[in-house]
C-alpha cells in the first residue's frame, strides 16, 4: 500500500514527527480503515487530542483573560473548542486532502465535512502530543487558535482592546494611537501582523487572520505595556 507523502503537512503544522506513523494514523478514518483492515482508525487520537486541546484553550483563556467571569470564559471556550471553528481551521492546513477515506465516504465529499476534518485535527492534536509531549503540542494549538480566541473575545461582546487603548492614549498621551499593518501569505490563508504605535514609541504588535484581528492583538499587549508602566490605568 501507497501513502501519500506527509512532509507538506508537517510543513504547515510547523511540527516535525519523529515517528510519522502516528500523523498517519490521525489521517485515517474508519470508513478507510474498514476497506484496509488491520489499519488503527483515528478515533483513540481524536479522543486523546480532544483532551490535550480542551486543556490547552482553558489555560488560554484564563491567563489571556483574567478580566472574564466564569460564564464568559466558557462562552469564549466554546467559541474555538467546536466542529465548525477546527474544520475551518483543518480547511486552512489543507488536511482534507491528506485524510484516508473509504470510497464511499470520499465519494459524498467526506474531506469536505466539517466532522470529519474536526475530528482529524484534534486526532493531529493527539498525534503531536504522544510524538512530541505536553510543549509541543500546547504550542501548535496556541499558533493555531490564539488569533480566533481575540476574535472571539470581541464578537462575545467581551472585549474592545482597541477602545480600551483609545481611551488610555488620550488620558495619558493626548494623541491617538497608531497602526502599521503587514500582511503575508497566499490569499486563501493570508496573516496579518500589525504594530501599534503611539507618539512614535512601540507599545504593542500582534497577528491575526484579519487586519481587525491583528489591530485587536496589538491593542490587548499595548493595554497591557501601558497598565505597567502607568498603574491604576
Amino acid at each position: 500500500m501507497t501513502f501519500p507523502d506527509l512532509d507538506g503537512l508537517e510543513h504547515r503544522l510547523g511540527y516535525a514527527f519523529r515517528d510519522q506513523k502516528l500523523l498517519r494514523q490521525a489521517l485515517a478514518h474508519r470508513s478507510w480503515c474498514s476497506e484496509f483492515p488491520g489499519n488503527a482508525s483515528n478515533e483513540r487520537l481524536e479522543f486523546l487530542g480532544d483532551a490535550v486541546l480542551g486543556w490547552t484553550i482553558a489555560d488560554l483563556v484564563y491567563r489571556r483573560h483574567a478580566e472574564l467571569p466564569e460564564g464568559k470564559l466558557t462562552d469564549l471556550r466554546k467559541a474555538v473548542v467546536n466542529a465548525g471553528a477546527l474544520a475551518s481551521v483543518a480547511q486552512e492546513l489543507e488536511l482534507g486532502p491528506e485524510v484516508l477515506l473509504g470510497k464511499g465516504e470520499a465519494a459524498a465529499g467526506g474531506a469536505r465535512k466539517p466532522s470529519i476534518l474536526s475530528d482529524a485535527l484534534e486526532a493531529v492534536f493527539g498525534a503531536v502530543y504522544l510524538d512530541g509531549g505536553g510543549e509541543p503540542a500546547r504550542q501548535l494549538i496556541t499558533r493555531l487558535l490564539t488569533s480566533r480566541l481575540d476574535e472571539a473575545v470581541t464578537r462575545l461582546g467581551g472585549l474592545d482592546h482597541k477602545t480600551t487603548l483609545q481611551e488610555l492614549s488620550a488620558e495619558h498621551f493626548g494623541a491617538p494611537p497608531h497602526y502599521q499593518l503587514v500582511a503575508d501569505g497566499p490569499d486563501h490563508a493570508k496573516r496579518f501582523e500589525a504594530t501599534v504605535f503611539i507618539t512614535g514609541t512601540r507599545w504593542g504588535a500582534g497577528e491575526g487572520r484579519s487586519k481587525k484581528q491583528a489591530e485587536q492583538a496589538a491593542a490587548r499587549e499595548a493595554c497591557l505595556r501601558l497598565r505597567e508602566a502607568y498603574p491604576g490605568a
